[in-house]
């Protein structure tokens, strides 16, 4: 393997321009911060083809132009640091390059754009990124959080227990309002629908909005428990996504009791963003329906769990899936989804590489010290002081779960602030869904009340119930 020395020696004059193994403190405030994992194609060595990536994804292109001014070149990215072992490159970014409007999308054109699909890489993921308190001023983050979910429903020191309607498709308008009436009278919190819901002929928009607002109704007078509708409003153009979110504004909904969901990498940045700043108000739920494109570990090139979470919270959701951990059905392992889910939720956290304070003031600003020491706490941040930082996202957690994997999840999780949404574990229950989402509660007080699963069931029918049909189903019975 060559030397550090050796690998800046092949350097030719347009990559040095891209590499400052000597940057002097790449956290001063100026550079957006990112690593990756890099194994160069062809001919290249690590820091030739870490320095075309960086060129690509600033100012550069494939030959150095006589167009080029000193100013121009104060905006290259620079290669700051390598591990030769692990095949890791840290890479700063002058974060002046990016739109000033807080846009995420530019970000991401530049950092994981065009040079995901250079030949001079043959593995190329960006693991971590690191954002300095000058550049989190220029982006919203959040508005409305889990805190005033939790407010709304009144739920505090527990998960909010939700469900996604299933089947995911062929449910009339009716059908699906039945099926969000039998969750919330069994006692659950939240419904949303499933990624691929939209305008269907067999169930019109306007009438599964309706419809959910009666049944909506229904439960709340019938249990004296709020209840939140998670509605899908990724649509085919500006128009018709800002159609249905006033569509449901207008239906009659109390404030609080709706969210909008937005397939975000389908649907793109802009949607995201779009809703965060029209609409402040309102939970923002993104669903990352494609993102396995990118970050699962076996793929090469695109971004991990973690990157993709940090850009959601920058653009201001309220809340975004972030996995099972290898508790459910999905693809993941605690190392990647739990560091993602702490990474949106916490004040201060620490990532694959870097350590993240959502601070817009001075880290060691008492104010931004007491902030972090409240969070840790577990108490409410940022509530009567929000230029202080970026407030939290929220872990939305789905996939194969059910009311036996709650407590297996959280203790994985390590804490209870994420809305889990449990399709099939609710509503296969052997009795349906009203006695399914009693099993997930059942389930739930049992965590509560640090009571064996099995032991509790003794006395509550449906949890019983529950446990034997996974029991089964696991055992392919």
């Amino acid at each position: 393997m060559n030397s550090i020395d050796d690998l800046v020696q092949s350097l030719n004059s347009k990559q040095q321009a891209y590499v400052n193994l000597n940057l002097e403190d790449p956290e001063n405030g100026e550079y957006l911060l990112g690593v990756f994992h890099l194994i160069p194609g062809g001919k290249m060595n690590i820091l030739q083809a870490a320095s075309e990536v960086a060129a690509e994804s600033s100012t550069g292109t494939n030959f150095k132009v006589n167009t080029e001014t000193a100013f121009s070149r104060t905006m290259n990215a620079l290669v700051y640091k390598l591990d030769l072992d692990k095949n890791l490159v840290w890479i700063a970014y002058p974060w002046r390059l990016f739109d000033r409007g807080g846009n995420v999308q530019n970000i991401l054109t530049y950092i994981v754009g065009n040079i995901l699909g250079m030949k001079e890489i043959s593995a190329l993921k960006l693991l971590d990124v690191w954002f300095p308190p000058a550049m989190l001023e220029q982006y919203d983050g959040p508005s409305y959080t889990l805190d005033y979910m939790r407010q709304y429903l009144g739920v505090y020191d527990r998960p909010i227990l939700g469900t996604i309607v299933k089947p995911k498709m062929g449910l009339t308008s009716a059908e699906y309002a039945e099926v969000c009436y039998d969750f919330w009278t069994g006692g659950g919190d939240f419904v949303k629908n499933d990624e691929p819901q939209a305008n269907q002929d067999f169930c019109p928009y306007e009438k599964m909005v309706m419809h959910v607002k009666e049944a909506m109704d229904k439960a709340v007078r019938e249990t004296g428990q709020k209840k939140v509708h998670s509605f899908n409003v990724s649509a085919a153009d500006f128009d018709i996504m800002i159609q249905r979110c006033e569509m449901i504004r207008n239906a009659g909904f109390e404030p609080g009791s709706y969210a909008f969901l937005i397939d975000g990498i389908t649907a793109g940045w802009m949607a995201v963003q779009t809703l965060r700043r029209r609409y402040p108000d309102v939970f923002i739920h993104y669903h990352r329906a494609g993102h396995g494109g990118f970050t699962r570990p076996e793929n090469p090139i695109g971004f991990s769990v973690l990157v993709l979470s940090k850009f959601a919270r920058l653009a201001g959701a309220s809340g975004i899936h972030t996995g099972t951990a290898g508790v459910g059905k999905m693809k993941g392992t605690p190392e990647e989804d739990v560091v993602a889910a702490h990474g949106i939720l916490y004040f201060k956290s620490k990532g694959h590489f870097f350590e993240q304070i959502w601070t817009k003031i001075m880290e060691s600003d008492k104010d931004a010290v007491n902030i972090v020491n409240e969070d840790m706490s577990r108490h409410i941040i940022l509530e009567d002081d929000s230029w202080r930082g970026v407030k939290k996202c929220c872990p939305i957690v789905s996939g194969g779960l059910n009311p036996v994997r709650l407590k297996p999840f959280i203790d994985v999780m390590g804490n209870v602030d994420f809305i889990t949404t449990m399709g099939s574990g609710v509503h296969s229950h052997p009795e349906g869904t009203k006695a399914g989402a009693k099993a997930l509660v059942q389930a739930c007080d049992a965590y509560l009340k640090g009571i064996d699963i099995e032991e509790y069931a003794k006395d509550h029918n449906e949890l019983a119930q529950s446990l034997e049909y996974f029991s089964k189903a696991k055992e392919g019975v």
